[in-house]
């Protein structure tokens, strides 16, 4: 905010905003063909020149002094708050997200963001996640950040598979953004705050299109979801019901042209449904690992597969070795299920073991759902 040109042209964005908050791509139309906000607001008059057949209401909006006056207002919000506004023509606006066509034209940010990040991964779930599906989260995560370290984690900051991706990346030194469905003078869930800070923090933060005094309304989820999927290279979808904001999600990522993953589970689990018909109807890739997901989207370089090979003189626990066992003398590999009865193991301590020998090399996926030893 160093000249007054900049400042005019900032509360003219956030007063664009305000107007048509449920339309983002209309916004973004408008601002293309006025060249600026500031461009437009300096010439209402001639509005119907520069928009034809432009709605007499939002004519009416545009010209009501309280909308200047609440950009006003929520300038004066920013400074006192320490609070970023980007808006869409500033250079440092997410690059990725200004691809999208619906891209918001008012940003409102919290920590230093590494908004072009060399990768950026949008993870997404389920707000019921089982053990089954916070231990794959972890476990991706935690990998992820072994194999790509710097990576930036995208999520919401939702209870469930959302929060736990945010601490996973935590606890593994990657940056993460919470994307918010309302304004920056409040945190949903509150029981999030703690973690909230710790991303701010630890070279993350948060992330919004809504002014302050905008409160976390149900349209409002699914309109910041095509933020957490348009501002990532790829979106992954751990665990999801056969309806939910997740496959919204997913949905919005491929309509970006962007890459999305689905973690499988069994076919009457409730909350793998979601995943399990993403794969199936082709609009999700299936992966099992981070190693999958680095190979699949070739961020490896080779050197994924080095970091994997097996031990020359492994060390087994217990539960390896019975499962190793198992698998060496099945040559053609066993299904989970099968699996699941042979070693005497419930599922959701079977999934994660499995997973774990997988990135140490000592097992591997293969076609039908089933493992073999490779060591």
């Amino acid at each position: 905010m160093a000249n007054n040109a900049i400042i005019n042209e900032q509360v003219c964005v956030l007063a664009l905003s305000r107007v048509q908050v449920h339309k983002p791509a209309l916004l973004r139309q408008i601002m293309d063909i006025a060249g600026s906000a500031k461009e437009l607001f300096d010439n209402l008059q001639y509005i119907n020149d520069i928009l034809p057949g432009v709605s007499p209401t939002l004519v009416e909006a545009l010209k009501a002094p309280e909308t200047m006056e609440r950009a006003k207002r929520e300038m004066d919000f920013l400074s006192l708050k320490g609070i970023k506004l980007i808006c869409l023509n500033d250079s440092d606006y997410p690059a990725r997200l200004f691809e999208c066509c619906d891209a918001p034209i008012a940003l409102y940010s919290l920590g230093n963001i590494p908004f072009n990040a060399k990768h950026i991964v949008s993870i997404v779930g389920t707000r019921h996640a089982t053990e089954y599906g916070k231990e794959l989260c972890r476990s991706f995560v935690r990998d992820l950040a072994r194999l790509l370290p710097g990576t930036l984690v995208v999520s919401g900051l939702a209870y469930g598979i959302d929060i736990c991706a945010h601490r996973a990346a935590l606890e593994a030194g990657l940056p993460t953004v919470g994307v918010l469905a309302h304004g920056l003078d409040m945190i949903y869930p509150q029981a999030h705050r703690s973690v909230a800070k710790n991303m701010i923090e630890q070279g993350g933060g948060l992330l919004t299109e809504f002014m302050s005094e905008t409160n976390p309304l149900p349209p409002f989820f699914v309109q910041r979801n095509r933020i957490v999927a348009g501002m990532a290279d790829a979106t992954v979808v751990v665990e999801s019901a056969s309806k939910g904001g997740s496959l919204i999600t997913a949905s919005m990522a491929q309509g970006y042209s962007r890459d999305c993953f689905a973690f499988p589970g069994r076919v009457n689990d409730q909350y793998s449904c979601g995943c399990n018909e993403l794969v199936a109807r082709n609009r999700a890739a299936l992966i099992t690992s981070a190693y999958d997901f680095v190979e699949a989207m070739n961020w490896g370089g080779g050197t994924a597969k080095k970091e994997y090979q097996a031990e020359i003189f492994p060390q087994f626990t217990q539960q390896e070795e019975t499962v190793i066992k198992l698998l060496k003398s099945n040559s053609d590999g066993l299904q989970i299920n099968q699996l699941v009865v042979q070693a005497d193991m419930p599922i959701n301590e079977l999934m994660p073991l499995l997973f774990n020998m997988e990135m140490k090399g000592y097992v591997k996926a293969v076609a039908g759902g089933c493992y073999r030893a490779v060591i």
